[in-house]
């Protein structure tokens, strides 16, 4: 009996500590916990265990657990069984009840109903966890955690797998938490997909698993991310933290990153009962998959992101109005960035493609942004073409490529030909059918050339 004193002690302790460090914080009102028993009573848990059988040692152990869990103000139990109503002739594969339901302050009832169970029928897990899902009160601020403890596998042809993460898409519930009692090593693999799983090899593993699980469950649990240049030095971010379910995609938590004038990032409390990826958003982003949180503790996630300045330099006014310029990974299609002239802007440390929004569009490719410094951009000033003929028809504005191909520019208006616009310095043509022209062969065809700071003025002919 030593050891049972002094394992409920710990326990209490441990719950004692995670309960005054929770209400210190801030003084923040706390979620409410609440914490489904899944126990299975299938007739193997009537098999030997040490020095008493299975059912036995669940017993004791969860009525102690449901005792010191009575000393929380905001953590609520409740207990469904399987396997416990009909014998295993009539193979019942709807053989689940829900024997205690959630409430404040239910310790004795959870208690005395385990003292009534006995071991009789088969295993129906997956059944179990879908009637699971309607247990628990629809309340959108709570945390709802189940404890599964058996020690056998599906027997009723079931996925408890599939149900199991599609509840956890739905949050109906949080990770579950799967005890496994006398699991042999090859099977497994058939209940870790289930939830975090637990092998509770004898009796005293299944005591520390169930402190485990209380801590992890109760306990504060906070992060650091730090973020590093490509020396593997801290250097501020100032940038989004996002912390993603990892089952969901959905967003739990921002941050905006923080570094203090010595150097340290700040401290950030999560909840450790999610499966997280970490998604840094720097231009492009950096991606955490799948972080490893210990609970109960303050975990570093150092994340290398190094960043740069990309400068689009404008000196005074731009024939353009507010120029734009596309940014895109080198030799990606997907635009990154569309930022404007004038503007400063971080990136992370690389080469980018940028397409300048100029007449014709300029493009340069290979650009790079270097950790901790500024790349300034800047553009040959642009002239200006002064079409003074006001007449409609059809024409079109080229670029002449050295090579003597032509690419197309601009589309003059069909209502009027009348136009001033700004283009790059270089050498056009200038292809245009009147409007009452009444064949092709009167086509205007000119050659002409822009200089920076100049206006070309072309007229149009009428053929």
């Amino acid at each position: 009996m030593a050891l049972w004193r002094k394992t409920y002690f710990i326990l209490c302790m441990l719950l004692l500590t995670a309960a005054g460090t929770a209400f210190a914080q801030e003084q923040k009102q706390q979620p409410t916990t609440r914490i489904l028993f899944l126990l299975d009573a299938s007739g193997s848990m009537y098999g030997k265990w040490e020095d008493s059988d299975r059912m036995t040692v669940a017993k004791r152990l969860l009525a102690g657990l449901v005792d010191s869990l009575a000393r929380y103000e905001n953590v609520e139990v409740a207990l469904r069984v399987y396997g416990h109503q009909f014998g295993r002739e009539r193979n019942d594969c709807k053989d689940t009840k829900l024997e205690v339901p959630f409430a404040k302050k239910n310790a004795e009832p959870v208690k005395k109903k385990l003292e009534q169970i006995i071991p009789r029928g088969n295993t129906p897990i997956t059944y179990s966890l879908q009637q699971a899902a309607g247990d628990f009160p629809e309340v959108v601020r709570s945390r709802n955690v189940i404890i599964l403890i058996t020690d056998g596998l599906e027997s009723c042809g079931g996925d408890p797998c599939a149900t199991s993460l599609a509840l956890q898409k739905k949050r109906i519930f949080l990770r579950p938490f799967v005890i496994g009692i006398g699991i042999e090593q090859e099977q497994e693999k058939q209940l870790n997909c289930i939830g975090q799983y637990f092998n509770a090899a004898d009796i005293r593993t299944f005591q520390n698993v169930l402190t485990q699980i209380v801590s992890q469950t109760l306990s504060k649990t906070t992060v650091t991310v730090e973020l590093k240049d490509e020396q593997g030095k801290s250097v501020p971010g100032n940038v989004n933290l996002t912390f993603l379910n990892a089952l969901t995609g959905d967003p739990e938590y921002n941050f905006v990153h923080y570094m203090d004038s010595k150097g340290k990032s700040d401290v950030l409390e999560i909840d450790a009962l999610l499966p997280y990826d970490l998604v840094v958003n720097t231009v492009p982003p950096v991606v955490e998959r799948k972080l490893d949180i210990k609970p109960g503790r303050n975990n570093v996630i150092p994340v290398v992101a190094p960043q740069g300045e990309l400068y689009l330099r404008q000196s005074g006014p731009s024939p353009y109005g507010q120029l734009s310029v596309i940014v895109r990974e080198q030799d990606k299609d997907r635009t990154l960035n569309v930022q404007r002239f004038g503007s400063r802007h971080n990136y992370l440390a690389g080469k980018y493609d940028l397409e300048l929004l100029t007449l014709p569009r300029i493009y340069m490719k290979g650009v790079e942004v270097k950790q901790g410094e500024t790349n300034t951009i800047t553009f040959p000033p642009p002239g200006q073409l002064s079409i003074p003929s006001d007449v409609q028809g059809y024409g079109s504005i080229y670029t002449l490529e050295e090579d003597g191909t032509q690419r197309w520019v601009y589309n003059l208006p069909e209502q009027s030909s009348k136009t001033v616009l700004a283009l790059q310095p270089g050498k056009y043509r200038l292809v245009y059918r009147m409007k009452s022209a009444q064949a092709s062969k009167f086509t205007d065809v000119q050659e002409f050339t822009i200089r920076s700071g100049a206006t070309t003025t072309v007229k149009i002919f009428n053929r």
